[in-house]
Parts: C-alpha cells; structure tokens; sequence
C-alpha cells in the first residue's frame, strides 16, 4: 500500500508546480518531505489537484473558450485563482461560473485579463520568472517555501498559501526585490 502511495504523491507534487527539480534531485524522500511540510492535508491536495484537472478539461472540451481564452487554474486549499486572458467579458464570466459549480471550491479569485492572449515568449518570461521568485523564496532561511506557491502571469505575480502575516510579508519583500515583477497580488489565507 505504501509504495503505491509513493507514485500518486510524486505525481501530484508534479502538478503543484514547485516539486519537480526536488523529486528529480532527492527522489521520494524530498517529496515525502515536501508533503509533510505542505500545510494542507493530503485530501486536500488531492482535491486541488481534482479541481484544476477537472476545470482544464472543461475549458479543453468548449472550443469556442479554448480558441478565445488562455487560461491557467490555481487551487490551493479550496481557494481558486484563474489567471490568464480572455477576448471578451463574456469568457471571463463563462470560465468563473465553470470553476464555481465544481466541488470542494470555497473562493474563485478572478485575475483574467480582457484583452489578446499572451504569446509564446511571454508565457516563457512568466516561466522564468516564476523559477526565479521560487528560488529566492527556497533561498531565504526565514521562509518556508513550500507553502507558497507562486503564479506569474505578464509578470503579474500571484502569491498563494496558508502563510502567517509575517511569512506572507517576508515572501512579499522577497518578491518586490525579484527583477522582472511587475505587481505583486497576494491570495494568501492567514493561520494566524
């Protein structure tokens, strides 16, 4: 039993965005680490991770948002963060109301831009960006990385978690300091 759980933890840690350099360079020990230090329980990773998937395939599955949208879905503690752009209001609108009839989704956090879809490179900037902050945030001994998880978008950068006030302020100061950061949004719930 417990080694069929490995494979669905590393899995999932994939998903979460921040794993993969750890798993590929510890293997399962770092990832069990990882989901020992995530704040959430295991269920509720797992139901992140549900909702994500869920919503991505019936965004995949509507042509008409599929061709006039580029959307990325967030879930972190039951909290959704859509980011992205879309051509018209009435996208934006489509999208927030699919997010919402699914389960376990407790707020929607509605970033989309109106407006043309990013291109290629500046999807791979966002990218760079994102390794850049999580690296800085890894880097300070203050901070507990893993229960922030980050989202850039134009260089919009998102800011997600079950953080303290301090904690969410430090990964603030460490984002403002980061080249490249155009405005900082935090989606932070507070433990304390």
């Amino acid at each position: 039993m417990r080694f069929r759980l490995i494979p669905l933890l590393c899995a999932l840690l994939l998903l979460h965005g921040c794993a993969a350099p750890l798993v590929i360079a510890g293997g399962a020990a770092i990832t069990g680490v990882m989901v020992a230090k995530d704040r959430r329980s295991v269920g509720t990773m797992l139901d992140d991770q549900a909702i994500e998937l869920k919503v991505q395939q019936q965004l995949t599955a509507d042509a008409e948002l599929l061709d006039n949208s580029h959307i990325n879905i967030t879930s972190y503690n039951g909290v959704v963060l859509l980011s992205g752009e879309a051509l018209l209001p009435l996208y934006k609108q489509r999208i927030e109301q699919i997010v919402r009839q699914q389960n376990k989704v407790r707020e929607v956090h509605n970033a989309v831009e109106i407006g043309p879809l990013s291109d290629a490179s500046s999807r791979k900037r966002d990218i760079q960006l994102t390794a850049r902050l999580k690296s800085r945030l890894v880097a300070d001994e203050k901070l507990d990385a893993v229960t922030i998880k980050v989202v850039t978008e134009r260089g919009n950068v998102y800011l997600m978690g079950l953080v303290s006030h301090q904690e969410a302020e430090l990964a603030v100061k460490v984002a403002r300091s980061t080249k490249g950061v155009v405005r900082i949004v935090k989606v932070f719930e507070y433990s304390s």
